[in-house]
């Protein structure tokens, strides 16, 4: 339900702060008292059209923020209009779209009123009515409808026309033929870099060897300073421990040169192997250039590449299934829309009926409704379009709800198919719901909006008192007249308050002590068969 309504800055409202209750408000107040830009406020928060001429003069922006909650989940919704710009939406606090603000305010309040505004002239709007009327659950048509169009997709990817999939082929047998010529190894990259730096420097690095070798054996060497150092240092018992390491240095000088010995013998110039290395490496780059920044992303292509020529080389086969699983998809849609589109029709007519049986009673007593079902071309059978359709007077033609019925009449017929099913909004508010009717009729419409408040939250925006009697609770909108601009305020009422709130809208004079009786008569008469209701 709506727990709050907040507007800012909107027409002539300067600031209201409108908490709600459940059940049935009325808003009331005299003409041009800003009613109307409640209504409006509460359709920016559906994600309405923005009209920036709305923002109240003197003001850079409008702000529009409603408190939902259902349960123990709570949403706040929010709408700025400025005077110049783009308008800017918000759930519970954070930037959205208003495409996003409309879907989730379209599970939470539903508004009728001005045409544009009517929910009920949306398709979907009439074909809920009705598949709530008749018990369908739309869920396995969804699901059928799902497995068609993977099943559509899964064809198309398959590879496109003949021609197409035999350049694919022979593209991908080239690629994979180049990639398994040359068979890279992840890793072997480092080890012909090791290998390449070996063979282009052997000479050198033979050279080098034999070279250190002399510095460490040859007279005058290393290993013959170190001899001579040991030589002057025996039988000296201050150099005990110095000499020990100069013979752990001696022995090491000729391991190392025993070492480099062997390492420079091992070293042999290989001018093919060399070639060989050099060549292997620049058939890896060419791959990677081609394939991927390493090896490893190389082989990762291969791998994707041999799939995919598997599924081409397999395309007739696998064609065949997946037409076959198409061919099965469509006809269990076909099955699932057969038996949703009888049950609508079968459903339409009652639900005609029943709606017709709550017209007379709001005003409405010539009116006669028709609920057409029609098939679409993507959904054949299903009786997907459904339109209802008004005959306002006796002996007039069928027409839509749009050419037809002004929007008080609109209004109504919203008001009798909420009578009618059970499943709505929490939150449903009517304008112009009393537009053209009064006396008795009015009496009826108000016992239908209190009927359909005791299941649901309602507000109705009214000028009827007999309607605004029936309300649990009453909103006064009125507006007083500043030095330079009209200011706008919204007061929920008390009994006394509602008592001379009626008093005005019965007479015009909230004064007079006969207006007074009746309006506590009038309320005090709703009340009562409002209890009795209830028992």
């Amino acid at each position: 339900m709506l727990v709050e309504l907040v507007v800012k800055n909107l027409g002539v409202i300067e600031e209201a702060r409108i908490p709600l209750g459940p059940g049935l408000t009325a808003l009331t107040g005299e003409t041009g008292a800003g009613k109307t830009m409640v209504v409006e406020a509460l359709n920016l928060l559906l994600g309405g059209r923005p009209d920036p001429e709305r923002v109240r003069v003197g003001a850079t922006e409008a702000t529009v923020e409603g408190l939902f909650a259902q349960g123990d989940t709570e949403w706040v919704l929010r709408r700025i209009l400025p005077a110049s710009g783009r308008s800017r939406a918000y759930i519970n606090g954070e930037l959205a779209t208003a495409a996003a603000l409309s879907e989730l305010g379209a599970g939470l309040l539903e508004l009728h009123g001005q045409h544009a505004q009517q929910a009920l002239l949306q398709p979907r709007t009439q074909r809920a009515a009705l598949d709530e009327f008749a018990g369908i659950d739309r869920t396995s048509l969804l699901s059928a409808r799902r497995q068609v169009d993977q099943a559509r997709t899964r064809l198309e990817e398959m590879g496109g026309d003949e021609r197409s999939r035999v350049r694919e082929i022979d593209l991908l047998r080239f690629q994979l033929e180049e990639i398994d010529r040359v068979a890279p190894v992840v890793g072997e990259e480092v080890q012909l870099d090791q290998e390449e730096d070996l063979l282009s420097g052997a000479l050198a690095h033979q050279q080098a060897a034999f070279s250190a070798v002399a510095s460490l054996s040859d007279d005058g060497s290393a290993t013959d300073l170190v001899a001579r150092a040991m030589n002057k240092l025996a039988d000296r018992a201050p150099f005990v421990s110095v000499l020990a390491r100069l013979r752990d240095v001696a022995a090491e000088l000729e391991d190392c040169a025993a070492e480099l010995r062997g390492l420079g013998e091992s070293i042999e110039p290989d001018e093919e192997r060399l070639d060989q290395v050099r060549s292997r490496r620049q058939l890896l780059v060419e791959l990677r250039r081609k394939y991927g920044d390493s090896l490893s992303a190389v082989v990762d292509y291969a791998a994707e590449a041999r799939g995919r020529l598997e599924e081409l080389t397999a395309h007739d086969a696998t064609l065949a299934a997946y037409e076959a699983e198409l061919a099965t998809a469509v006809a269990e849609l076909q099955l699932v829309c057969k038996g949703i589109g009888k049950k609508r029709r079968a459903a339409a007519a009652g639900l005609a009926v029943a709606v017709e049986a709550h017209l007379g009673d709001l005003a409405l007593a010539g009116a006669r409704i028709e609920v057409r079902v029609t098939d679409t071309e993507e959904l054949p059978g299903a009786g997907e379009q459904v339109e209802l359709r008004i005959a306002v007077n006796t002996g007039s033609a069928m027409g839509s709800l749009s050419k037809v019925a002004s929007g008080g009449e609109l209004s109504r017929v919203m008001l009798a198919i909420r009578l009618v099913l059970s499943n709505g909004p929490p939150t449903m508010v009517f304008d112009e719901v009393d537009a053209g009717i009064g006396g008795e009729a009015a009496l009826c419409v108000g016992r239908a909006l209190a009927e359909l408040g005791a299941q649901s939250q309602v507000i109705v925006v009214t000028h009827l008192p007999q309607v605004a009697a029936f309300a649990d609770e009453q909103v006064l909108v009125s507006k007083t007249q500043g030095d330079q601009l009209a200011r706008t305020t919204a007061v929920v009422l008390n009994e006394e308050d509602r008592v001379v709130e009626l008093s005005r809208m019965l007479s015009g004079s909230p004064d007079s002590s006969t207006a007074r009786d009746h309006a506590y008569e009038l309320l005090s008469s709703a009340q009562g068969e409002r209890r009795l209701g209830t028992q």
